[in-house]
């Protein structure tokens, strides 16, 4: 017997079926009840991960500090900030309205990802559902729910948890467009794809990939008309983008990446291991997994419980989800290398529940239920040794800064950073009225970093005169506290320069308090005491 999957059903719904593929008669389609010990074992997974949703013991680091300092800002303040911030403005307005009724604490903050990563569950479960089968949807699910990369910005305060939520949305409304093209479904994809764009840059490699496809269905499909609507639903999202578009386009040419390095082809091999967890025991191999089973996702078809059958003209529900992934990962990496703007993994949330619904439909091409389940097994146990270190693993050297400054310095007291992206972190840990804080290049506040040629900026700034100022400012009465860490792109030497140059200018040697620690944390500092001057 023969049976239609709902992908194809998709594939033209004004059109009739298309005839079944060898795909669709495999022994691992969806029949019969989901057995019990493993609904049992997966509402335990479920409910475990919803925890590590909300349990880390981290201090906030510098992007989630900054973050949470610009969404204080009054709502009127926040697009000028984001202008010299680099970013757009959905996530910090949705969060300046949480701070409102939460409040501004570590906990409080991340809940908001947490909540939002919790949604993001049941909505994947959904699009899995109409894209492949009821027991791909189960898989993606877990999968997600387990998943390092998922759980480690769920406990974060950025956008990138509203991004993959948004995507799994854009995703049902895209769904329901090519379905039945009424004005609700049409309304709800412009809508979606306008949210993801005022989220995060890199929807614009996303829209891009998927309008593209849009229009050559719209063009070679028996049936264009879906199509044609959905794609003016989406032209019509992204118009919605044109008013924010002058701060984009001085974003794009002031802001920038300066912190990272452009983007090269191997950072698809890169995001997808990040996706599994990165670079641990667990992670590596867990990415094998995700490897072999995305491309069985893409080409597999089961034949009997001993043969998988590899057919090069790839299957059929998995092509359209591959496409979007990896035509948006290449046309990233080609925007990237244009605009010698950074790859960084994090900007690929945009693809990370979409590539988990194609490694989930992947499992469905192994016919014998005690392989698929076994592998469900095996990637959700490391996913969760993966996601464990999260709990206790602390992203930055802020706290110990901040108690050692907090125990040890005395009203009036200088604090000095460089560079300033490790202001944000401590400051927001520190008696605000207690210090006078200052950041090197630009000798200001600490809460914020001037994005604006930042690389500019660096490269002219003084460290000579940056530290006569800090003397100047503590004094005979004040002790100077550093706080520095070497490495940072654009700087070179100039914050050890800093600390020679306040040694030699207060007459003082520099007492260490807090010395830096790169293997245990992402964000590390190093706290030096000078003076007072004698």
């Amino acid at each position: 017997m023969t049976r239609v999957m709902p992908s194809d059903a998709v594939r033209d719904p004004h059109c009739a079926p298309a005839p079944s593929s060898p795909e669709d008669n495999h022994p691992a389609s969806d029949r019969g009840r989901f057995p019990w010990p493993l609904a049992i074992a997966a509402a335990v997974v479920l409910a475990f991960s919803l925890c590590l949703r909300f349990w880390t013991i981290s201090d906030l680091w510098l992007d989630e500090a900054l973050t949470v300092n610009i969404a204080h800002l009054p709502l009127a303040q926040i697009p000028g900030a984001l202008r010299r911030d680099g970013a757009p403005p959905l996530y910090y307005v949705i969060l300046h309205f949480w701070m409102l009724a939460f409040g501004a604490g570590d906990v409080a903050t991340r809940s908001l990802s947490g909540i939002i990563g919790v949604a993001t569950l049941p909505a994947t479960w959904l699009l899995a559902r109409r894209l492949a089968s009821r027991s791909v949807a189960w898989v993606a699910t877990i999968l997600l729910a387990t998943s390092p990369f998922a759980v480690y910005y769920d406990t974060e305060v950025r956008m990138y948890a509203l991004v993959a939520f948004l995507v799994v949305l854009a995703g049902l409304a895209l769904s329901s467009a090519l379905r039945k093209p009424r004005p609700l479904n049409l309304i709800g994809l412009g809508l979606t794809t306008s949210l993801l764009l005022y989220t995060h840059y890199w929807s614009l490699y996303l829209v891009a990939v998927v309008g593209a496809g849009l229009a050559w269905k719209a063009w070679k499909a028996e049936n264009p008309t879906p199509y044609r609507w959905a794609l003016a639903a989406e032209v019509i999202g992204g118009l919605t983008f044109l008013p924010w578009l002058p701060i984009f386009w001085f974003q794009l040419h002031h802001t920038g990446t300066p912190w990272a390095t452009p983007a090269s082809f191997d950072a698809i091999i890169h995001a997808i291991s990040k996706f599994a967890g990165g670079a641990n025991n667990p992670g590596r191999a867990l990415a094998l997994l995700f490897f072999a089973l995305a491309g069985l996702g893409l080409f597999g078809v089961a034949i009997d419980v001993h043969r998988i059958e590899l057919d090069l003209r790839t299957r059929s529900r998995g092509r359209a989800v591959a496409l979007a992934v990896f035509c948006t990962l290449a046309v990233a990496i080609l925007g990237g290398l244009v605009a010698s703007s950074a790859f960084v993994s994090r900007y690929t949330s945009v693809v990370f529940v979409p590539f988990l619904v194609l490694v989930a439909m992947g499992t469905s091409s192994l016919a014998s239920k005690q392989v698929r389940w076994g592998v469900v097994a095996a990637a959700t146990l490391l996913g969760i040794a993966g996601s464990l270190p999260n709990v206790w693993t602390n992203r930055t050297q802020a706290g110990q800064v901040a108690t050692a400054i907090t125990h040890q310095a005395h009203h009036g007291d200088i604090i000095a950073y460089c560079p300033d992206q490790l202001g944000p972190a401590v400051s927001r840990l520190l008696p605000q009225t207690a210090f006078t804080q200052i950041t090197f290049p630009r000798r200001t506040g600490p809460r914020f970093v001037n994005w604006i040629n930042y690389a500019q900026v660096n490269r002219a700034a003084n460290p000579a005169a940056f530290a006569k100022d800090v003397v100047a400012r503590a004094g005979t009465k004040h002790t100077i506290w550093l706080a520095w860490a070497p490495g940072y792109r654009t700087f070179g030497t100039k914050c050890q320069q800093i600390a020679g140059y306040l040694e030699a200018d207060t007459g003082t040697p520099p007492t260490q308090v807090v010395q830096y620690d790169p293997s245990k944390f992402f964000e590390f500092y190093e706290l030096q005491r000078f003076g007072p001057r004698r």
